[in-house]
């Protein structure tokens, strides 16, 4: 089929297309799904029959240009890096066995990339292995699959003997016309996954950040989504290794999107002034998707109607059950009752001004990346890349790893040696040291250094986290989008 012509010639959106494979792309605007005016673009790529891979890609920004690049960038993110792992063959051994043939520096200890509590893992537990490049030395190391790829889908020969260690995820992507730029923007991901662990969604600890008025950087897109009648908050999350915030706003308009009332955007930055800006711009770009993917069918068919036809005629994936059952939930729900439900993430325990926020001047994407190495220089950083060349130059795409940093732990289970510190000094009960005492409490898997620092064996309450977490899971994973109308929501 033919492409669309996303921006002018040799504009990053086009050449983040002309870099997909043959098959099917589409571009559709997701601005109206909401009020605030903020442009939101969507992308699809869908393949020839038989291939295992697809994607799809949003993005946002204070301009439509800016919108497109994104909704490109990461739809090409996801299709080529699924592409080039689906032909890579992992290697099939246990921890253990590699150590010995390879190494301890070239191979990755899954214990350091944050394993589910009270997972059944083993050294000599037979796992499928990737190859990736530590970036400052430029060595092959191997890595777990799960961890190494985005999507499960795309790891050749399937989950190996007793299953992945975790749900692949895609916190850690980027793409670029270089690869430092693609690097630079994984790592801001996961900069921002880790900041927010323990001080976001259910775990909120209420800092609001005050003076987003005065700052030329947020006040333009600030005002916008007030004019739209939203009362917007940014909250702190961390300043450690960026300064990591996230956005929401209550909305009283009787009209407005069920869905679109428990957006919530994300941000991570050097400077306090340019994550806020994000996380604003993400909080309308939130609102919209929201309403596209978990919103009522006749509103995409109306708005999005080639979209539409394509999508569902095509058959559904598996869905993570506790997802769909969540969101199902939320898609019967009005937007005040969805309202009401969210509201711990907009309460206020303290305040922060943004003028006492660390600030940082903007940096080219080599120079970028460099910030962020010196700032991980604690940590190994290691990289699953792939390259494509295109008519208008290169385009890279990478999924980051950095052993150490925490993701999806009210999710998927998963602590460390960094949420576990940060949980015992705030006194929550969702750890503890010493045996577990009882089934609901798992043992955290720590390497024998980071239990000597932490003050031994550590403990997770699985089911305190799902009575912390209550009824907003779909805060944390989301199933397929439509999937719970095309299953019977309404």
């Amino acid at each position: 089929m033919s492409r669309p012509q996303p921006g002018g010639a040799g504009g990053p959106a086009q050449r983040y297309a002309a870099a997909l494979p043959p098959g099917q792309l589409l571009e559709f605007d997701l601005t109206p799904f909401d009020r605030t005016g903020v442009p939101v673009t969507g992308t699809t790529w869908r393949p020839a029959p038989g291939s295992p891979v697809s994607g799809h890609g949003v993005g946002y920004g204070a301009e439509r240009a800016a919108a497109r690049t994104g909704a490109y960038g990461e739809l090409a993110e996801q299709v080529l890096l699924d592409r080039a792992l689906a032909a890579t063959e992992p290697v099939t051994a246990g921890y253990a066995e590699l150590v010995a043939a390879r190494g301890a520096e070239r191979v990755v200890d899954p214990v350091e990339l944050v394993l589910p509590a009270g997972s059944p893992y083993t050294p000599e537990r037979p796992l499928r292995w990737l190859p990736a490049r530590r970036w400052r030395t430029g060595e092959e190391v191997l890595v777990p699959a799960e961890f190494a790829a985005p999507h499960a889908a795309g790891i050749a020969g399937g989950a190996p003997p007793g299953g992945f260690l975790t749900t692949p995820i895609t916190n850690g992507m980027g793409a670029g016309d270089t690869l430092e730029r693609a690097v630079a923007h994984g790592v801001g991901e996961l900069l921002q996954r880790d900041g927010n662990t323990v001080s976001f969604r259910a775990l909120d600890t209420g800092v609001l950040v005050t003076g987003l008025e005065e700052e030329p950087t947020t006040a333009p897109v600030l005002h916008r989504l007030r004019a739209a009648g939203l009362q917007v908050q940014v909250k702190l999350a961390s300043t450690e290794l960026a300064v990591v915030v996230h956005a929401v706003a209550a909305d009283e308009d009787p009209a407005a999107p069920p869905m679109a009332v428990t957006a919530i955007g994300e941000a991570a930055a050097a400077d306090a002034a340019e994550a806020a800006r994000k996380a604003l711009l993400e909080l309308a770009s939130s609102r919209a998707r929201r309403a596209f993917a978990f919103g009522p069918l006749r509103d995409v068919r109306r708005h999005c109607p080639e979209y539409a036809a394509a999508e569902l005629a095509a058959p559904l994936p598996a869905q993570e059950p506790r997802a769909l059952e969540a969101m199902a939930d939320w898609a019967r729900r009005s937007a005040a009752e969805l309202s009401e439900l969210v509201a711990p993430i907009r309460r206020v325990e303290g305040r922060v001004a943004l003028a006492d926020l660390p600030r940082a001047p903007a940096l080219e994407p080599a120079a970028e990346l460099e910030r962020w190495l010196q700032r991980l220089a604690a940590f190994d950083v290691l990289v699953v890349a792939a390259e494509v060349a295109t008519p208008h130059g290169p385009v890279h795409v990478a999924k980051t790893v950095v052993p150490g940093l925490e993701v999806e732990t009210l999710s998927y289970d998963r602590v460390g040696e960094r949420v576990l510190r940060r949980l015992l000094e705030r006194g929550s009960p969702l750890v503890g040291l010493g045996e577990p005492d009882r089934p609901d409490r798992r043992r955290v898997h720590l390497t024998r250094a980071a239990a000597e620092r932490v003050g031994g064996t550590a403990w997770f309450d699985v089911e305190e986290a799902r009575r912390t977490v209550g009824g907003l899971y779909p805060l944390y994973r989301e199933p397929t989008r439509h999937a719970p109308q095309r299953l019977g929501s309404p």
